[in-house]
């Protein structure tokens, strides 16, 4: 309706302008008065429209706003009857789960169905009324009146309300009549001890039972029923779900077709802004009839329309002397393909040459080919032959094997009859074993009565002679489970036979498909060769004939002659061939026969095996047959003592006996009753999670719908909004068609410059390619560039973060922990004993390191023990130590201004040396190093020790130290750690 509306009022426009152009046109012609007159009255129409216009537009805004408010509410109602239903429906289910549970309300399953029926009944309701249908439980909701409606909701929601009311009232009814047996059955069993229960007590307690066995069967029915809906909305759910996957599909398919047709849109809307701009002589023809139009004509203007023109006629022209350029390309062409079929006359008339024919490739190509398929009919002639000699092999053991399977099905046949005897006598065991169990029960009963020793002494003798009875039959049974396994093994070999004869079956089809294959091919070879001979004789013929006509001139008799001759030497030579081929064909057979010959003998052999193995296995059948009806009358006998001992057992039993036995009986009863129910309570309780579980996933799925719905209504909308422009667009299209149709005859002519622009267009393309390639190499580089420039900030980032660890407050620290450690090893250099003197001397023994004037004091006293750990020594252990370090070399130079150059004591020979070698990074400590101990004594050995890098620990992961250490005495090699407790 909108868009008719949008149509109609262009055409009132354009009638109403046409209207009042006219006479406007009429009016400039005749007198220019009355124009200004029409110009006035013109503007004040259009003044009105506009505020007519600008009138109805305020009107939309405010009723797209009332729109919008009512949809905002319409979403709450929405909302809040959403959770209504759901409340209510949860409480409807709750209802009748609790009656159908109760026992009272024996059709709850009808019931449910009923609810799901109703809810799920929504078809026919608007989606409007959807949430208002669910929760009315309606397919529609009438529509006489707005009261009538109101009335109607109204009784309907009165009719739910009233149905759960009496689902309330029957559950407390059936609550309450429970309550009623319950207390009944408790009055009549009180006061009574266990032995002395009154009959009517006994029928009620039966009735109970009775009644206790409907409410389990119940519950398994509704446990059934709930699962049965649990599967049900389980496949709603995939339902829903494959539903939405669906949704998304189409709507991406929309959304893709709304790409396209905006796309295209664009596309029409540039060649009309390309056509217009291209077409300025369009513009220049309508030029004056738009000015006749408006009232006004320049003298511009057809002047700009004299310049189209000539601009026109050049184009012409330009087309003129193309056409006359490709009309000479044209006949240059045809001189061309007329030299190149010349020369091709002349190559035919050199393949007629009998030479040329001759060393032609096609015919040396022919020849090795006839070659070739004359050695391939060969091999598939051996092929065949050998196939023949396995096919009559095949059949021989298709037939064996058909006899091992009918052996198979009669030993599968009396197993499957011993398995069923097997079942039985399970079965029978079974009932023995809860016989057994009922005399336990029983003797456990006799036992309490203290006056029947007698009794229990034939109860016990019985129980044990049960019990081995049980043994025997225990034993007997698992014998005939072993026989039965062994008959199993038995089936799966039959099987595993049955499966090689399918395969040997399939094989035998490929082989004899292959052959027939191989035959037709053969065939078709040999046709081939035929027709090639045939060829080649008439060939040789008809070089003969060539051969002979340029040396012989006799006459035509005696070229019959001739001929005639040739005619029988031919015949001769095929009946000569065809003897040599049948010569072929019987050495063939005879050779194939002495094959099958000695096939038929292995495969004679192979069958003697098999049948001496059918053999065996029949016998181990025969015998296991045997066995097992053995077995089957020891059973018989042992269940016909079974029985008697049973008989004899119930003649011996009491009234009173009974009647405890039923008590007993009903307790085990109630006991299970009670295990049943708690398990009935799980299960419910596992169905209630499972159904909030489903209910949530149900919201959740509902929840995505209601979105999914928004989406596809404000596709709708933008589907309408685009409906509407294509509208406008269509107008507009309309209008340049009436203008396109104008322009026909220069598209005619522009449609040549399309041709060469799309020449241009194509070359520009082929440049672009180019240019993208270059592009494409261009970015790889800058790729690598880039990598190349990351990794350099890296290093500048790690330079920075140098410089910056350099800093003044830094190098200060520095140097304050170098001058502490320099302190530290001046403190380890001092003896430990005096503390003032440096260490001068090392004693052998341990290695300890001491000043000259304390070890000699020690001697003299003849205190001959180290200081240190108090191991003996003498006057030869004691030997000097020379310290000397000279050099010091750090890894930056603005620390060699803070390290001192030397650190040795005066007055110790500079021949024996300590060197040391530290490289430090700025703001670190660093650590003290140790050197392997590698010692060795004599007085002209000289050893060397350098430190591992491995010795070396690093500081935080911010420094490496690596030293290199030499300490040499006259007579012994001593490497000192700078650093440690062992100075």
């Amino acid at each position: 309706m909108m868009g008719n509306s949008d149509e109609d009022e262009p055409e009132k426009k354009k009638r109403h302008f046409n209207s009042v152009s006219s006479p406007m046109a009429k009016s400039s012609l005749s007198s220019p008065e009355k124009k200004t007159v029409d110009a006035a009255v013109l503007q004040l129409q259009n003044q009105k429209l506009v505020q007519q216009l600008d009138t109805q537009k305020n009107e939309i805004h405010t009723m797209e706003e009332k729109f919008k408010e009512l949809k905002d509410k319409q979403i709450s109602y929405d909302e809040t009857l959403i959770t209504v239903n759901r409340l209510w429906n949860q409480l409807v289910d709750d209802l009748i789960l609790l009656g159908v549970r109760a026992g009272g309300y024996a059709r709850g399953l009808e019931a449910l169905n009923l609810v799901d029926i109703s809810r799920g009944s929504t078809v026919q309701c608007p989606p409007e009324e959807t949430f208002l249908c669910r929760l009315l439980e309606k397919n529609h909701i009438e529509r006489t009146g707005a009261n009538a409606t109101l009335k109607y909701v109204e009784d309907a929601l009165a009719a739910r309300h009233s149905s759960t009311m009496d689902l309330m009232k029957h559950l407390e009814e059936t609550i309450s009549s429970q309550r009623a047996k319950f207390e009944s059955l408790s009055l009549s069993l009180a006061g009574k001890p266990y032995g002395e229960v009154s009959s009517d007590a006994l029928i009620q307690l039966r009735k109970i039972s009775d009644l206790l066995k409907e409410e389990v069967e119940n519950l398994h029915k509704v446990i059934d029923a709930l699962h049965s809906k649990h599967k049900m909305y389980t496949d709603e759910i995939q339902t829903y779900i494959e539903s939405s996957s669906s949704d998304q599909s189409e709507i991406k398919r929309l959304a893709g077709e709304l790409e396209e047709s905006m796309a295209e849109l664009e596309e029409s809307r540039r060649k009309l802004v390309n056509l217009t701009v291209q077409k300025e002589g369009f513009s220049v023809l309508n030029g004056p009839v738009l000015s006749l139009v408006n009232g006004t004509s320049s003298p511009e203007k057809t002047a700009d329309r004299a310049m189209g023109l000539r601009k026109l006629k050049g184009s012409i022209e330009e087309a003129k002397i193309l056409e006359e350029a490709r009309n000479s390309e044209l006949q240059e062409a045809q001189k061309e393909n007329q030299v190149l079929l010349k020369q091709l006359q002349s190559l035919q008339n050199e393949l007629e040459d009998e030479k040329y024919v001759t060393s032609s490739k096609p015919y040396t190509l022919l020849n090795d080919h006839l070659q070739h398929l004359n050695s391939e009919l060969e091999r598939y002639k051996g092929l065949t032959d050998s196939l023949q000699g396995e096919k009559s092999y095949f059949l021989r053991r298709e037939k064996e094997l058909s006899l091992k399977a009918e052996s198979a099905d009669a030993s599968k046949n009396s197993l499957a009859e011993s398995e069923a005897r097997i079942r039985d006598l399970e079965v029978q065991l079974q009932k023995c074993m809860t016989d057994k169990n009922d005399l336990e029960i029983k003797m456990e009963e006799a036992e309490q009565d203290v006056g029947r020793k007698d009794i229990k002494a034939e109860f016990r003798v019985m129980a044990s002679a049960l019990s081995k009875e049980m043994e025997m039959m225990e034993t007997q049974l698992n014998r005939c489970k072993e026989r039965a396994l062994e008959a199993l093994s038995l089936r799966d070999e039959a099987h595993s036979l049955r499966a090689e004869l399918s395969k040997k079956m399939k094989e035998h089809l490929s082989i004899a498909g292959g052959c027939s294959k191989h035959t037709a091919e053969i065939k078709s070879l040999k046709a081939l060769i035929e027709k090639l001979q045939k060829e080649k004789q008439e060939l040789q013929i008809f070089l003969d004939m060539y051969g002979q006509q340029c040396f012989d001139n006799r006459d035509m008799m005696d070229i019959k002659e001739s001929e005639r001759r040739a005619l029988a030497q031919v015949e001769v030579l095929t009946s000569a061939l065809s003897e040599h081929g049948l010569e072929l064909r019987v050495k063939a057979a005879t050779e194939a026969e002495a094959a099958c010959q000695e096939r038929l003998s292995a495969a004679e052999a192979e069958i003697a095996d098999l049948r001496a193995k059918l053999d065996a296995c029949e016998r181990n059948v025969m015998e296991l047959t045997e066995a097992i009806k053995i077995k089957d009358e020891e059973a018989e006998t042992y269940i016909a003592e079974i029985e008697t001992i049973g008989q004899a057992y119930e003649d011996m039993q009491t009234q009173n006996q009974h009647l405890l036995q039923q008590v007993t009986e009903r307790d085990d009863y109630n006991i299970k009753l009670v295990s049943d129910s708690v398990k009935a309570k799980q299960a419910q309780t596992s169905l209630f999670s499972e159904k909030e579980v489903l209910s949530k996933q149900l919201q959740q799925v509902n929840s995505s719908l209601d979105f999914f719905k928004l989406k596809v209504a404000r596709g709708e909308e933008q589907m309408k909004a685009l409906f509407t422009q294509a509208g406008k667009t269509s107008i507009e299209n309309r209008k340049v068609v009436m203008n396109v149709e104008a322009a026909k005859s220069e598209l005619a002519e522009a449609e040549k410059e399309l041709k060469w622009l799309k020449y241009a267009v194509d070359s520009c393309e082929k440049e672009y390619e180019q240019s993208q390639r270059k592009i494409h190499d261009l970015q790889k580089e800058l790729e690598n560039e880039r990598s190349e420039k990351k990794k350099l900030d890296e290093e500048v980032e790690e330079l920075n973060n140098q410089v910056a660890e350099m800093s003044p407050q830094r190098r200060e620290a520095t140097i304050q922990k170098l001058q502490d450690e320099i302190k530290e090893c001046k403190a380890i250099l001092k003896c430990g004993v005096c503390f003032d003197r440096p260490k001068e001397v090392v004693i052998t023994k341990c290695y300890h390191l001491f000043c000259n004037p304390c070890i000699q004091r020690n001697l003299e006293i003849r205190h001959r023990k180290c200081p240190g750990c108090g191991t003996p020594f003498g006057q030869n252990d004691v030997k000097p130590v020379y310290f000397c370090v000279y050099r010091c070399v750090p890894a930056f130079p603005e620390f060699a201004h803070h390290i001192k150059p030397e650190f040795a004591y005066k007055g110790i020979p500079l021949c024996q040396t300590l060197h040391l070698k530290l490289s430090l990074l700025p703001g670190c400590v660093p650590p003290s190093f140790r050197l392997a101990s590698n010692f060795g004594v004599g007085s002209s050995q000289r050893r060397t020790s350098r430190a591992t890098p491995g010795a070396f620990p690093t500081c935080r992961g911010r420094f490496r130290a690596r030293a290199t250490a030499e300490a040499t005495t006259g007579n012994c090699l001593f490497l000192v750690s700078v650093k440690g407790p062992h100075c």
